[in-house]
Order: structure tokens, then sequence, then C-alpha cells
């Protein structure tokens, strides 16, 4: 089965093309950092406008690079959720009546899945079961996973994901959006031992987080230095150490209380060299393995889209013509499936 994927739940636009027997055939990404950047964040209204601008000319470009036309196309994935409701409404019209015209098959495919299994896209693939780190700019969370669709939530942020705070923290700094990769550029250049960051919710047992609090430390950080270049370089160090440390701190405390010895980090923030350094230090210290997609499929993508949507697809999972986007979706409301995985070579 070939699934077109289509990603539009934010400010990227993706095109996959997924193959159950040969694998992924093609993807396309365009980033709307320029669009926003004036505006140093997302501006919903303008990413939609972006997506229909984009989407069906990135559709056509995936299409020449794997050689096919539309007419070779056996159904359609799209993300319905979570995410900008008016950019998920973009791509959910798009992917359904694509699906409607061609007579194949439709499926809404819930974003956080999709970055969960993404590393089931690289060579050195994950098995079952395993921990999933999922850490991006809306969402930080912790799931044991037993199988496609089966998560049991054992912990989450209960105000700013850590992607949110790098972004926040980085524009107090006065970093250019997007400012996250930014400002982990910027700790390269830091020195440790200059400042103290807490670990917010280290002190008490649970895997839940909490980075609001490091974005007000930073905050008062920031206006008590000098400002200078090695200052701010030494605030953006401690403030990325203390987050990943704290990643790790309740990575260790998952893989101790549930005896996996399988670590699955995705999402934007999954792309961060110090963060996959120290996780995978952790996991060979206690004699487990961490697994990553490769850093062009930790940011929002098709390809990741179009692999899950294929894993539903195959197991006989439809959606009906109405065109439903879910801008708030638990990862809990989805169905297990009884099968293994359709992957292609």
């Amino acid at each position: 089965m070939r699934v077109v994927g289509i990603e539009s739940s934010c400010d990227e636009t993706g095109v996959a093309i997924y193959d159950t027997e040969r694998g992924l055939l093609a993807h396309r990404l365009y980033s709307q950092v320029k669009l926003h950047a004036d505006y140093g964040g997302v501006v919903p209204e303008l990413a939609s406008r972006d997506h229909v601008r984009k989407t069906l000319s990135l559709l056509d470009q995936a299409l020449a690079d794997a050689e096919l036309t539309r007419t070779d196309i056996d159904a359609v994935a799209y993300t319905m959720g979570p995410g900008l409701v008016g950019a998920l409404l973009v791509g959910s019209c798009i992917g359904r009546s694509l699906a409607f015209g061609l007579g194949v098959p439709a499926l809404g495919v819930h974003h956080m899945e999709g970055h969960l299994l993404a590393p089931m896209l690289e060579d050195d693939a994950p098995e079952f079961p395993f921990i999933a780190l999922l850490v991006s700019g809306g969402h930080t969370q912790l799931v044991e996973v037993r199988g496609i669709g089966s998560y049991q939530l054992l912990g989450e942020s209960i105000d700013d994901a850590a992607g949110e705070a790098f972004d926040k923290t980085a524009k107090l700094m006065g970093l250019e959006y997007p400012g996250g990769p930014r400002l982990a550029a910027l700790a390269a250049e830091g020195r440790a031992g200059q400042y103290r960051f807490p670990r917010p919710m280290t002190d008490r047992p649970g895997l839940d987080f909490s980075f609001s609090g490091l974005k007000t430390f930073a905050a008062n950080t920031i206006a008590d230095s000098d400002k200078s270049q090695q200052a701010l370089a030494d605030i953006a160090f401690a403030f990325q150490e203390a987050v990943i440390d704290t990643l790790v701190i309740k990575a260790r405390r998952a893989i101790e209380q549930t005896g996996l010895k399988r670590l699955v980090v995705a999402g934007g923030v999954s792309a961060n060299i110090a963060l996959r350094e120290q996780l995978t230090e952790f996991m060979q210290r206690v004699g487990g393995k961490v697994y990553f997609p490769r850093p062009e499929f930790c940011t929002d993508n098709g390809a990741m889209i179009a692999f899950a949507g294929a894993q539903r697809l195959v197991a006989g999972e439809r959606q009906d013509l109405a065109v439903i986007t879910k801008p708030r979706w638990p990862l809990a409301e989805l169905s297990a499936l009884d099968r293994g995985l359709a992957s292609g070579a």
C-alpha cells in the first residue's frame, strides 16, 4: 500500500509517500520560519494560509521524486490533531478531498503518535515494548509503549513543554525566532558552573514535568547579569543543562519503574545534541539502548504521518467523509492494533 502523508499541524508543511513493502519513497518539507520570524512566533492565520499555498505543490514534488503519479496513491493519511485548528483544517480538507477524488481510503493521524513512531523509519528501529520520551514545542510526555495504540501515559508537563521553555527563554535573551535551536547554539559557547538553575519537580516522586518556573528564573538571571554575550552564553548553558538534567532524571525514573531497557526519544527537542549525548550515555550505563529519529524527522514532517497512517490503514481503519480536527487529542484515546508493524524494506 502506497500512502501519502500530509502534516500541517503548526508551521511546517510536510508531504511524504510511504510504501508498506518498499519503505519511505519520498518526502518534502517546507518550513515557515521566515514567514513568522518578524513576529517572534507562529501566527496561526498566516500558518493556515501558507499551508493552503504549499501542500499540493509539495505533493506533486514528492510524487515526482518517487516517480509516481496521483493515480498510484492507494491511501491518504493526514494530521487530524493535536495542533492549531486552522492549520489542521487545511491538511484535513486537502487530505480528505484528495482521497475522495481518487476513490481511496483516508485516515486522520494523531500528531504525537507520528512523532512516537518516527524512529521506526530508521534501519535500527526499536522493538516493542519501550518507554517514549516525547519532547517538542507543545508536549513533554513519558509514555509506556506496548504496541501501536497501546500507550500508558506515565508523566507529562503540567505547564510549559520543554521546547516551549527553550523558545520563551531564547526570546528573553533577544534571540531570533526560532529560538530553541539558537539557544542551544549559544549554550555551546557557555561555561559550566557560572550559573545554577533549579531542576523542577525532581525533588519529589513522580514523572510529571514543569518548565514554566525555569523561564521566570531565566528572566531574573538575565536581568541581574551584565547582558554581555558571554554572560548570555553562560545563562544559556545553565538553562539547557537544567532542562536536560530534568529530562534525564525523569527518564531514569521511568526506566526503573517499568524495568524496560529501550528508550525512544522523539519530537523537535530530540534533535538537541547535548540531550542525545546524555541520554545515550545514561542508557549505556544501565545496559539499555536509546533510539532517535534522524534530525530531519525530529521536527514536524510528512514521513512520520505517512508511516503512522499506514499502520492503521493496513489494519483496516478508515475516516468517513466528515472533515474532523482535534486540536486537543489525548494519546490514550487511540485504539490499540492487534497486528504487527507494516514496514517496508
